[in-house]
């Protein structure tokens, strides 16, 4: 029998390629939507209709055995969007945690992003109280921490590979060249689906990069 899932953002990036990932291995899918976006969801799974900045407009879809996956996030993120990772991904997590507690769901699964690092602070402080407003609220959950996710309309990163190849074979750079390397999409959804397939028995676990990548 297939798991139950809720995602968040599943009519984005990354969203797109997981949905029919899960639906080819038999998962339910359901994915939250505003009334206008119902359209953008993905041929196989059902419609939610909601806000995902609002915990009361989802919350009633959620029960005990549902796994929900928190994908929303500002587009292609830069220094220049620290007041909508505010508005949006801090918001969306903090709503989603908020509804996962109130209903007691089997598991979270929620993107983050690798850190520490010396660019995207604001970025990053918000996916850092994402990841602590989960653990405040004592769920079971799984969290991925890639960098930078390689795919259709994302792909100018694969410039820096010979950079990333360098910096892995000096000891003082090459921590934070694998904890901050490149993983590409099809990695990333196989990383999600392993992470709903096989949730932790209790608390929050962490996914990096070398572990999205193996995946």
């Amino acid at each position: 029998m297939g798991i139950d899932t809720l995602i968040t953002g599943g009519t984005g990036y990354m969203g797109r390629a997981l949905v029919p990932a899960l639906i080819a291995r038999g998962h339910r899918v359901r994915v939250l939507a505003r009334a206008g976006s119902i359209g953008r969801v993905p041929k196989g799974a059902s419609a939610v209709t909601g806000d995902a900045l609002v915990a009361d407009s989802f919350a009633s879809a959620l029960d005990s055995g549902t796994t929900l996956v928190h994908l929303v996030g500002t587009p292609r993120p830069t220094p220049s969007k620290a007041a909508e990772f505010e508005r949006v991904d801090l918001a969306s997590i903090r709503a989603s945690v908020d509804a996962a507690k109130r209903s007691g769901i089997a598991h979270l699964v929620y993107v983050s992003v690798a850190q520490p690092a010396p660019i995207m602070q604001a970025y990053i402080s918000a996916r850092q109280a994402g990841e602590a407003a989960i653990a405040s609220a004592g769920l079971c959950a799984t969290i991925l921490r890639p960098w930078y996710v390689i795919g259709p309309g994302h792909r100018w990163p694969i410039a820096l590979v010979p950079f990333y190849a360098i910096a892995e074979w000096f000891p003082a750079t090459r921590e934070s060249a694998r904890r901050l390397g490149l993983v590409t999409l099809s990695q990333m959804v196989a990383a999600l689906v392993r992470a709903i397939e096989t949730p932790p028995a209790a608390g929050q676990r962490r996914i990096d990069v070398a572990a999205i990548r193996s995946a």
